[in-house]
């Protein structure tokens, strides 16, 4: 089970571990709807009790962990059935996601552009896949930082020949 928790999305191809790749998807929204419920629940909704807790938190993550689950198994097959690893794959996906989005609101004025606006997004995604593009780049710790203690906050330079004083030791 180890294997599965250190598991990526693109450690296999698309349309491969089709189970694995649903898994970590669902994680991920999974953790978004706990959030999300949590601050529905703290914040806006107030439920009475632990019933109509669990109801708020099944409300905001059972959509979200459907669209992550519809995105990913869609996105998958139609890989395996059209046999082309293209964008058009993922806008399926997004579709399907937009979808489900669609039905939770039970509003199809609110599924339609969903549905488009996850795909063209998911294209976005495949496109920085493909094109290795870096969202969010893995920031190091430089040794000379804004949090260094080496870090020089003066405006100038001390000029060396205008240091008249001493350090108060004899010599």
């Amino acid at each position: 089970m180890n294997g599965l928790f250190s598991y990526k999305y693109y450690d296999t191809p698309e349309g491969h571990d089709i189970y694995k790749k649903t898994f970590v998807a669902s994680k991920y929204a999974a953790l978004s709807g706990l959030t999300l419920a949590s601050w529905d629940v703290l914040m806006f909704s107030h439920p009475k009790g632990f019933a109509q807790t669990v109801g708020r938190y099944g409300f905001f993550m059972g959509p979200m962990v459907g669209m992550a689950a519809a995105f990913t198994v869609t996105t998958n097959v139609a890989q395996n059935i059209r046999g082309k690893n293209d964008k058009i794959n993922y806008f399926l996906g997004g579709v399907a996601a937009g979808s489900i989005f669609g039905t939770w609101l039970r509003s199809v004025t609110v599924a339609v552009p969903a549905c488009l606006l996850l795909g063209f997004a998911a294209i976005v995604k495949k496109s920085a896949v493909d094109e290795g593009w870096v969202f969010f780049p893995d920031t190091t710790m430089a040794p000379k930082s804004i949090k260094s203690v080496r870090h020089d906050w003066t405006l100038v330079k001390d000029i060396e020949e205008l240091k008249t004083w001493t350090t108060g030791t004899k010599q």
